[in-house]
């Protein structure tokens, strides 16, 4: 399943993560990875309407895609339904005025697949506490992706949530068990079960995928491990995982410019990190030398994926270069993939990425999106077969 970039989406489904709250972070019962994962996107999906609306609805094709199922395989979506309608949530916590608080509910009241629709909600107790600003924990949904152990996923969201105090503080076995979902197997009642099966595993898992670093402390009694915690910090190497990725390039002035030219905060990005803020600054100059330029954000592209004019000729001379074929074709592309729904978008991509053969056509297109140039002619006809009237015009 390929990363999503936000740039892609709308609305809630723009946003790299979703606030997860600590009573859907702590569930009793099994779920699966994809199970987790989909759980997350519903979340996601539903939080800016939860204290609104009662119900909720996505495309089933994209749900599948967004959670790494084959589109068609209708049959898993509905298992793992099931499994988060039977699963319990349960929260302990203080109120507004000091009192404790304890509920349980399902994970979601009811779920119904109808004419390529999931439709799906939550009891109205669980969705006030899913949408309360004041105890989340972030779930990087592009960091989510990466993950292939269910237990590992569970880990790291149980962990994120306390980064900033930089433990989990301590957690007795019994309750890290009900964490990792394995409360009732009696194999894992042995520490040294656990620890071989679960515990180093999953460590090894979030700090190799994820952007925090989580090191396993053990409380004893005697011999015995009575209880465990994790210290927590972040991870230097994958940086770019964060959150807030990208932040330093939004801060310089070649960004800014672009932006009000209508540049997309993506192809900003990427353009100043591939060339430099030099290179762009001098084309933004070069730029603002030229008269009758109708489009300047699709002029720039051109002078910039280009190069033109290489040795600085024509800078101020007035007159317009010709506008590549190539760059007119890529503002095509671009106004196709506009005029596609946020769900659209995501099904279009995880479409396309599914039938790159080459892992170095991938990789590109999992780093530049539509804008990679090694799969150019291939995205032109994929987006010519998708929108032909964008490019009859």
């Amino acid at each position: 399943m390929t990363d999503i970039p936000p740039e892609r989406l709308t609305g809630a489904l723009r946003r790299d993560s979703v606030k997860k709250h600590v009573a859907a972070i702590h569930v009793s019962g099994k779920l699966t990875l994809l199970q987790r994962k989909l759980s997350n996107v519903l979340l996601l999906n539903a939080y800016d309407q939860l204290n609104q609306a009662q119900r909720f609805r996505i495309d089933a094709r994209t749900l599948c895609l967004l959670v790494g199922y084959n589109s068609n395989d209708f049959d898993t979506l509905k298992q793992s339904l099931v499994g988060l309608a039977e699963t319990v949530a349960e929260w302990d916590m203080l109120d507004e005025a000091g009192r404790q608080e304890w509920g349980v509910s399902s994970l979601l009241s009811y779920a119904k697949l109808k004419d390529g629709v999931c439709e799906y909600a939550y009891s109205p107790a669980l969705a006030e506490k899913l949408h309360d600003p004041k105890i989340f924990a972030l779930i990087d949904l592009n960091i989510q992706r990466r993950f292939s152990s269910g237990h590992a996923l569970a880990l790291y969201e149980n962990c994120f949530r306390f980064v900033r105090v930089g433990s989990t503080g301590w957690w007795d076995l019994d309750t890290f068990r009900r964490l990792m979902g394995v409360a009732d197997s009696d194999y894992y009642q042995t520490y040294k079960h656990l620890n071989a099966k679960i515990i180093k595993p999953a460590v090894a898992e979030v700090n190799k995928t994820s952007n925090i670093l989580v090191t396993p402390q053990v409380r004893k009694q005697g011999r015995s491990v009575t209880g465990i915690r994790f210290a927590i910090e972040k991870n230097p190497q994958l940086a770019i995982l964060d959150i807030d990725d990208g932040a330093g390039v939004r801060r310089s002035g070649a960004y800014d410019q672009m932006r009000a030219l209508g540049v997309s905060d993506r192809l900003a990005r990427q353009w100043i990190t591939e060339h430099g803020e030099d290179y762009v600054l001098g084309k933004l100059e070069y730029l603002r030398g030229q008269t009758g330029v109708d489009n300047p954000a699709k002029y720039l592209s051109a002078a910039i994926t280009r190069n033109f004019p290489e040795d600085g000729a024509g800078a101020g001379s007035g007159t317009q270069a010709p506008l590549s074929d190539r760059a007119v074709q890529l503002g095509l592309i671009q106004k196709a993939v506009n005029a596609r729904t946020p769900t659209q978008r995501d099904a279009d991509a995880a479409l396309f990425a599914a039938g790159l053969k080459d892992s170095a056509l991938r990789g590109d297109f999992d780093q530049h999106g539509w804008m990679s140039g090694m799969n150019f002619d291939t995205i032109l006809a994929f987006w010519r077969d998708m929108a032909p009237d964008v490019f009859a015009q």
